[in-house]
């Protein structure tokens, strides 16, 4: 506030209580308040007759004088003051064109978007002051030149955020880790990030989303209570013009407003002038995008199948890397084994024993059995590991094998898909084109 309210504490106070009380009504119903106003010009203060002259203007009377007194001690701020509350009271339309050149100022990309500007930028978003105010902000944000100095993977993480790491298609299903490879997720992920941007520009030029909020309009027509807009920036500018609130809270850069208006759930007034600005961004990437999706397949891979590395070929699986495969499974699965010595030892000592039975006593015959038995039993066991063995091994080469094949079969799938893919991201490229050509009075 001027220090010239300090020599008039009383008409200050009147003139604050009667400015709340004429923005609750503009807020409330878009009329002044019935009583005239209470309270005394005060010198050099530019409130007074900014005051008296939107009261004039609602009036429907001619508000020169008052509004020449205003503009003379702060044209900016009077500007600003008459330009939203006309908006928030829904008469945008009766602002003169040059208050808004005069309210909004200069924006840049290294200075902060100060309160005021982005909240004329709000109101004329959301059409209150018709499409002329639409245009104005749209030609402010094009001087800048934005899309020059943007970071287009921030503008497209902004747009559909949540990208998934990877992206299986349908022919690679069944080896999601074939997904992975480079040469081939490129233009499944390419063809992906494509109509995800696709559906997020439809989104918010569709027509729908003026349907959705139109019970929430800037413009009072419908008599609605301030407190159902979107953003009630506008009315926190109004209530810090008249020194009814505190300090501002801190300012955003023009950069990161336009990517929040372009964050899903964002008013979809803001996204569409954000998506003008994006327009020539997206445009470049859907390009690029497109072309990554028309990378023609590789002729051969190489992936992990059951933990070995295995080449494919058009023709099948590499021979050779298949036999690499088949001695590290054997290595693997047949643990080093000493001889049968034990059992051939029991086996001599079990002939020992007969051959003692035969030239002395026969009782040397039934140790001799049993060791011949438990010779026999170690030399089974050792016959089933060796047999368990060949049998792990066997399986694991025909699962690496069936496996195998099923790779191949699935790298031919997505050759024959890649033509598809390549024409849906050409559909989708040239639909989101058209989209983003429409411009914000899609979304109006």
């Amino acid at each position: 506030m001027s220090t010239d309210l300090t020599a008039s504490p009383q008409a200050a106070t009147e003139l604050r209580r009667y400015a709340e009380a004429l923005l609750a009504h503009l807020a409330a119903n878009g009329t002044a308040p019935p009583a005239a106003p209470g309270f005394r010009d005060i010198p050099g203060y530019w409130l007074p007759p900014a005051v008296e002259a939107l009261v004039t203007i609602l009036s429907g009377e001619d508000p020169l004088e008052p509004l020449s007194r205003a503009a003379t001690r702060d044209q900016q701020k009077t500007a600003l003051f008459l330009c939203l509350a006309l908006a928030v009271a829904g008469h945008g339309s009766r602002i003169h064109a040059s208050w808004l050149g005069t309210a909004f100022g200069d924006l840049s990309l290294v200075r902060p978007v100060a309160h005021g500007q982005r909240s004329l930028w709000l109101a004329a978003a959301r059409g209150a002051y018709g499409p002329a105010g639409k245009i104005f902000v749209l030609r402010k944000l094009d001087a800048l030149a934005v899309q020059e100095h943007a970071d287009p993977k921030e503008w497209v993480q902004a747009l559909a955020p949540g990208e998934p790491s990877v992206v299986v298609p349908a022919s690679l299903v069944d080896f999601p880790e074939m997904a992975e490879i480079p040469e081939l997720a490129r233009p499944a992920q390419a063809a992906a990030r494509l109509a995800r941007l696709r559906a997020r520009c439809a989104e918010i030029t569709s027509a729908r989303q003026a349907e959705h909020d139109s019970s929430t309009p800037l413009t009072n027509s419908a008599g609605s209570l301030v407190t159902t807009w979107a953003e009630d920036e506008p009315l926190a500018v109004l209530r810090s013009l008249i020194g009814l609130s505190g300090p501002e809270g801190p300012m955003a850069s023009l950069n990161s407003h336009l990517l929040d208006d372009l964050r899903p759930g964002a008013d979809p007034h803001l996204a569409a002038i954000a998506l003008h600005v994006a327009a020539p961004i997206l445009r470049r990437v859907a390009e690029e995008l497109e072309e990554t999706t028309r990378t023609a397949p590789p002729t051969s891979v190489t992936v992990p199948l059951l933990g070995h590395t295995i080449a494919l070929r058009p023709e099948g699986p590499d021979a050779q890397s298949l036999a690499d495969a088949e001695r590290t499974i054997v290595a693997d699965a047949v643990p080093p084994r000493r001889g049968p010595w034990t059992a051939y030892t029991l086996l001599v000592v079990g002939l020992c024993c007969f051959t003692a039975a035969l030239l002395s006593a026969a009782l040397w015959a039934v140790p001799g059995v049993l060791v011949f038995g438990l010779a026999g039993w170690l030399l089974w066991r050792r016959h089933q590991a060796v047999e368990s063995d060949a049998r792990y091994v066997a399986a694991q080469l025909a699962e690496l094998k069936e496996l195998a094949d099923g790779a191949v079969w699935a790298l031919h799938d997505y050759a024959r898909e890649a033509d598809g893919r390549a024409k849906k991201a050409a559909d989708d490229a040239a639909e989101l084109t058209r989209l983003i050509r429409r411009g914000p009075r899609a979304a109006k």
